[in-house]
């Protein structure tokens, strides 16, 4: 019958609609989620121009909204910033107002804990986040990848005989949560990659795999 005989050329013709769908899709969601990220960074830096007068803002003598100018001045502020607190009186500015904030109630608690992690993950001789671990997590058996963020201490490294490390394990495929547990050291494999190679990894939920090799190693 002429439709029997149509029916092979109907169903390549699925196929490769259906082959080039996906490769358009490869190749825009990417992009497009990288402009979202991107547009999204971008927007909340840019509340930052907020911070001007009214009369310096380019709504006022251009008549439209440049986008992005809110990074430039995020990055002057930091850096005009970071010049002031170098020298002997901003450094006393800076202990000042670390010494206001610590004794407010329920501020203190807030703006000390993030004010530590801040100064771990900057500082240019601290361990955080700067080696990907392989770990058994949930449970002995299931493998996952973790990040070191540094050796227990205070009262917590008293009750722990041994050695250990402290390991931020994130959640997939958004990493910004996790679980933060403490292994011992032998338990803990170091991999052979950089820490944008593991990340990339546990968002891509494991599709993305890096091709390097992993090592039992002290970190």
């Amino acid at each position: 019958m002429p439709g029997a005989r149509r029916a092979p050329g109907f169903f390549f013709l699925l196929r490769a609609v259906k082959k080039y769908l996906i490769t358009g899709l490869l190749i825009w969601i990417p992009l497009v989620i990288t402009i979202w990220v991107l547009k999204l960074v971008v927007d909340t830096l840019d509340q930052t121009l907020l911070l001007l007068p009214p009369a310096l803002r380019t709504e006022s003598w251009l008549g439209v909204h440049i986008p992005g100018l809110g990074v430039l001045l995020t990055v002057v502020i930091v850096l005009v910033t970071g010049v002031l607190a170098a020298n002997f009186i901003g450094e006393r500015l800076v202990r000042i107002w670390n010494e206001l904030l610590h004794r407010i109630p329920f501020v203190s608690s807030i703006y000390s804990s993030v004010k530590q992690v801040s100064d771990t993950l900057f500082s240019s001789g601290g361990q955080a986040f700067r080696k990907a671990l392989l770990v058994q997590w949930p449970r002995e058996g299931m493998w996952t990848i973790g990040f070191l963020t540094g050796l227990p201490g205070g009262e917590v490294a008293n009750h722990l005989p041994g050695d250990f490390l402290s390991v931020y394990v994130p959640t997939t495929p958004n990493p910004t949560g996790g679980y933060f547990v403490i292994l011992a050291r032998k338990d803990v494999i170091e991999l052979d990659m950089s820490v944008d190679q593991a990340l990339t990894y546990i968002i891509s939920m494991g599709v993305v795999a890096p091709g390097t090799s992993a090592r039992n190693g002290k970190s």
